[in-house]
């Protein structure tokens, strides 16, 4: 299926941290991509986002506004918004 690309707009990036907002509109997608950073998602929107893994398998990631998560940098994978409603989290990449 073809998905739009997510919306990311840069909030800040200096030599700590980069936060990037990340809107999602019906069926889009960031596309498959490798975090190259550890990293904090705070979600603004509460939903189930799919996740595409790089064996082409399918996972569901359930996030509730306001409840923050991290992950460590290596993470591989496609996010896609499958909802009929708008998503939107901060991506917070830690630098080192």
């Amino acid at each position: 299926m073809n998905h739009s690309p997510a919306k990311p707009t840069t909030q800040l990036d200096n030599k700590f941290v980069r936060v990037t907002k990340w809107f999602f509109p019906p069926n889009s997608e960031t596309g498959m991509h490798i975090h190259e950073m550890d990293y904090v998602v705070v979600p603004l929107t509460s939903g189930v986002l799919t996740i595409e893994n790089p064996d082409k398998t399918f996972s569901k990631s359930e996030l509730n506004k306001g409840e923050s998560y991290s992950r460590n940098k290596g993470v591989h994978h496609n996010v896609i918004n499958k909802n009929d409603f708008n998503f939107t989290f901060i991506e917070i990449e830690i630098k080192k």
